[in-house]
């Protein structure tokens, strides 16, 4: 009798398991046809992603139903079935969420060009769904954790008993975990009113970058250079910085030109125009040239010129001033920045016949 339960039993587990491996083969099969639509919002490689938590929740489901057979628990506690069939369920269900909403997300964002020039509202989307997509799976994952938890009687009264015993505590817990609720909250709120958006591009700390990841808890920054500034969200939410994009990409530039109060300014006028109409660096809207201070030695020049973009507008003035400089040297290299000496003969005027030409020192050298 007993070998012929042992092997109704067998019998019984085989028909689970191979109908349980062709379910898994059926799904991810539909799903990967499904995927290859350009009609649904799945990406190609969504079954190849979902594989893993799809046979964690068949095998729960294979679990539940063994537990329906009484000869099992003669074999194996029917407690450690049950908690091991719940937390392949809470795995495998909060892995296909979190896989489902990075799968919406990146659906969304291929309507949203970052490589044109004037990508503001992309740069606005991107920076929204990236933090918020943070914030959910953060949520979803503290929320299967602590379903997890209370599914097992002990530690669920070890919890009641800590949270009803240990008031004083929770409170101190509370003030040291305050700066990083902070932080936390600091993140949500850059995700909702931006004032820093992914590629954006930024001045802080005396170093100019690029906005290159927006964390809840931290943002980095890629200087010009490559190298890679970490900072707390609640920096920009607590000091001043630049934002060189805020509302749009393009940008003015400006080069300061330093020569002797002799140069002809028409001529650089003309200089500035031929040099930018001469590159693609330029966008066509912004010439300036202006005198912008007068010193003892020197007369300053600005030019104002515009460019699609910071980077542009970077090589553009590089362009302007070496040109310039070259213009100056070539055509006036008298008005380039110099010190004047001049010597003047001091006569004695009480005695009319001294006639001697040898000043002072101090009278000789004026500026």
């Amino acid at each position: 009798m007993s070998t012929y339960i042992d092997s109704r039993l067998s019998l019984f587990l085989v028909i689970i398991l191979i109908s349980g491996i062709l379910v898994f083969t059926l799904l991810f099969y539909a799903l990967k046809k499904f995927g290859k639509s350009p009609r649904t919002i799945l990406p190609v490689n969504f079954a190849t992603r979902i594989r893993i938590p799809l046979a964690l929740f068949l095998l729960a489901l294979i679990l539940r139903i063994v537990l329906v057979r009484e000869e099992i628990t003669a074999y194996i506690n029917q407690d450690i079935l049950s908690h091991a069939s719940t937390l392949l369920f809470i795995t495998s269900i909060t892995w296909a969420i979190i896989l489902v909403i990075k799968a919406f997300k990146r659906n969304i964002l291929t309507k949203y060009d970052m490589s044109v020039s004037d990508n503001v509202h992309a740069r606005k989307i991107y920076t929204q769904f990236s933090v918020l997509e943070r914030v959910i799976i953060f949520v979803i994952v503290l929320f299967a954790v602590s379903i997890a938890l209370m599914s097992f009687e002990n530690i669920r009264a070890i919890g009641v008993s800590i949270l009803t015993s240990a008031g004083i505590a929770g409170i101190i817990i509370g003030f040291a975990a305050q700066k990083a609720l902070g932080t936390l909250m600091a993140g949500i709120q850059i995700a909702f009113t931006q004032p820093i958006r992914i590629d954006d591009v930024v001045v802080v700390e005396g170093e100019w970058g690029r906005i290159e990841e927006i964390y809840l808890t931290y943002v980095v920054v890629k200087i010009w250079d490559k190298r890679r500034l970490v900072l707390p969200t609640t920096y920009f939410i607590e000091k001043p910085f630049q934002n060189w994009t805020r509302n749009s990409s393009d940008i003015l530039g400006t080069v300061f030109i330093y020569t002797d109060y002799s140069v002809p300014f028409d001529a650089l006028r003309h200089e500035l125009t031929r040099i930018l109409e001469s590159t693609d660096l330029w966008d066509g809207e912004v010439n300036v040239l202006q005198v912008t201070d007068t010193k003892n030695e020197v007369v300053e020049t600005r030019a104002l010129m515009s460019a699609k973009d910071s980077p542009t507008s970077w090589d553009l003035r590089v362009l302007v001033r070496e040109k310039l400089v070259v213009f100056i040297q070539n055509n006036y290299p008298h008005s380039l920045p110099r010190t004047r000496v001049e010597m003047h003969e001091i006569t004695d005027s009480k005695d009319p016949e001294n006639t001697s030409t040898s000043p002072e020192p101090s009278d000789l050298l004026r500026k």
